[in-house]
């Protein structure tokens, strides 16, 4: 390959040019100062709501699965975050579908700790 058809890399003259460099900050406000964000709430949310906890194994191979559901108020990034929590506590894989977790095998109590901590109101439902 000749050397003619290479595009430099090294910043040559083409990108020295600064569009910005002719502008003024004069006669604008000053910055506003940033300040860390100040928390309206003085305790954290105790109840986030009841959730229900079920052992299923119909459709699934004879496999065991915990499945959290009935959620109220929260979105699928906290709800995959709850099930990552889930998983690492419970050395074991798991899923968000349809709005529930899923976590593989019988994991209730530790699933039910989670929450616990999350300040929802576990209960395990009959499945």
């Amino acid at each position: 390959m000749s050397d003619s058809k290479r595009i430099s890399t090294d910043g040559g003259p083409s990108l020295t040019h600064n569009p910005f460099a002719a502008l003024s900050s004069e006669g604008l406000p000053p910055a506003p100062e940033i300040s860390a964000p100040v928390s309206v709430r003085k305790q954290p949310n105790k109840n986030r709501g009841r959730v229900d906890i079920v052992r299923v194994t119909a459709g699934r191979g004879g496999k065991t699965v915990t499945i959290v559901k009935n959620f109220v108020g929260i979105g699928l990034p906290e709800k995959e975050a709850l099930a990552k929590a889930m998983q690492r506590a419970c050395g074991t894989g798991g899923t968000v579908k349809d709005g529930q977790i899923e976590i593989q095998g019988d994991k209730r109590e530790h699933v039910a700790r989670i929450l616990t901590e999350a300040g929802f109101r576990p209960v395990f439902a009959g499945g």
